[in-house]
């Protein structure tokens, strides 16, 4: 099967044999991360917002004037997946604890994680990986 090359609007992830792919939105920088996807009545079915943090940290999110349901994908530095946490609730402002040593965490519509079996030891493929140590690198 051959693979797109890796672009920064766009991430790939790897479920065994199965792969899902979706077009993002990038949040990198304090502000954008904690703006996040606020206030938004909507997202495409394959879309999502790719948080990427300097360094691999703990991270808690919640859903503060965030209107749609959402899975929250925990990635340490190499892109693999750690944690999922389905159907976040909205406007919930409860602390979801997404773990240690994460590095990005990515959002999509809630209950799709499920349906495409996303779940911890998938792989994520996208230029904010180091391609030395990405468990899924980006080809050149």
């Amino acid at each position: 099967m051959a693979f797109a090359e890796c672009v920064a609007d766009r991430v790939q992830i790897k479920m065994g044999n199965n792969i899902a792919a979706f077009d993002i939105e990038v949040v990198d920088t304090y502000e954008t991360r904690a703006e996040g996807l606020m206030f938004r009545e909507n997202m495409a079915r394959f879309s999502g917002m790719l948080f990427i943090y300097e360094q691999a940290q703990s991270v808690s999110f919640w859903m503060r004037n965030t209107l749609i349901p959402l899975d929250m994908i925990f990635m340490d530095q190499t892109g693999l997946v750690v944690n999922v946490h389905s159907n976040a609730v909205p406007l919930d402002e409860t602390s979801i604890f997404g773990g240690d040593n994460i590095f990005a965490v990515l959002e999509i519509n809630g209950g799709l994680a499920e349906t495409l079996g996303i779940q911890a030891g998938a792989q994520l493929q996208h230029p904010a990986f180091n391609i030395k140590t990405a468990a899924w690198p980006c080809k050149n």
